[in-house]
Parts: C-alpha cells; structure tokens; sequence
C-alpha cells in the first residue's frame, strides 16, 4: 500500500500547480491540491457534518474531537451559498475508509470519514471530526494530518485542495505542501480559534468564477 501511496503522490509532483493571480484588491484563490488515491468509492447514506458517529451504531470514533468552521466566498470575499462541500480524510490512525488503502493503521468502523455539507447563506459550513492521523507514505516521507475537500458551485471554478493544521512539524518537510509559496501555504493551513471546549479550526475556501 505505501508502494501505491508513493506512486499517486509522486504522480502529483511532476506537473506544477497553477493558481490564478489576483489584484491587489482580490483574495488568491484556493491553491489547488492532488486529489490522493482514496476519495471515497464505498457508497453511504451517513454524509452529514458530524463525521464521529455513523449512523445506527452507538460508538463514537477515536480520536481528538475538534469542529471546522469554514467559509466559501469569491476573490472579493463575497459569501458563495449553496457551495458543496465534500470532504474526506483519514481517522485518527492514519487510515482512510476506503478498499484500497490497506496500511497498518487500524481502521474505525465508528468513523464516518466522509462528509458533503453544504454552505449556507453567509457562505458559512461547519462540521465535526477528529483530527487526522499522520501517515507514512515512503521511507522518508510522512504526510502531515490533513483533510481533503472539494468545492464545487455552478458559475465557479471546483477546486480540490487539502487543509492543513497549523504547527504541525511534518508540514515544514511536507513534499506537497513545500510545492507552493509562503503566500498560498498560509492559505492552505487552518486557523486554531482559541478558548473553546473543543478545538475549532477556521478555514476559508475562495473560488475563482469561470
């Protein structure tokens, strides 16, 4: 599986990244990001925000519990309504939900691991998780927690991305992460709000209209 992982990845680093420059006045658009070899195949009805229950079990999954509060807006920070959200990542194990991913990391059968949340008038979306686990890819390369999304709205351009955690060490050496600029890495890594009885990690989507 890590031979699979590596060559996916690997696959993704050969062609560069292009991000459309904004103005002065513009917000940069979400810097883009390799879809990974395990967006979700396995057909579930539970796709609701709160990604630590599945639906008819009592368990909940394992794992620091923490909520993202996101927004869609365009480059001039206009909220985007009914932008969908979908979103993916690994449990607290590093494992994703998914038939190809046969690593050694424990597979929860509490974790949802999958969610489509749409964003509502203000452009707001939110939902609850656990962090994701970091996992090996090579022998010299751990990727660091992250959550995929995939943002999609008629009118805008869809933009597959991956959201980072803020003072993650494995994000300084991070092969995919390090392929973009100081500006659109600071884009791509989450806000931690502090004060809170759970973490709540701010991020903002910003789409480029066709």
């Amino acid at each position: 599986m890590k031979t699979a992982r590596r060559n996916v990845l690997k696959a993704g680093l050969t062609a560069p990244f292009v991000v459309s420059a904004a103005s002065a006045s513009e917000l940069l658009p979400t810097p883009p990001e390799v879809e990974g070899p395990f967006y979700p195949t396995i057909a579930q009805k539970d796709k609701d925000f709160d990604l630590t229950r599945v639906q008819g079990q009592q368990s909940t999954a394992s794992g620091e519990v923490l909520e993202v509060h996101g927004k869609v807006v365009d480059q001039q920070g206009n909220p985007i309504e009914d932008a969908s959200v979908d979103l993916w990542q690994a449990n607290t194990y590093g494992r994703y939900r998914h038939p190809a991913d046969t690593s050694e990391g424990k597979l929860d059968q509490a974790f949802q691991g999958w969610a489509i949340v749409p964003s509502a008038s203000d452009g707001t979306f939110r939902f609850k998780t656990v962090k994701p686990g970091a996992y090996k890819v090579a022998k010299d390369w751990s990727r660091p927690p992250h959550i995929h999304f995939k943002v999609s709205k008629r009118g805008y351009r869809e933009i597959t991305t991956q959201m980072y955690f803020p003072d993650e060490p494995l994000n300084d050496i991070d092969r995919l992460l390090l392929r973009h600029n100081k500006e659109a890495r600071r884009a791509m890594i989450s806000t931690l709000v502090g004060n809170t009885a759970i973490p709540i990690y701010r991020y903002q989507v910003v789409l480029e209209r066709v």
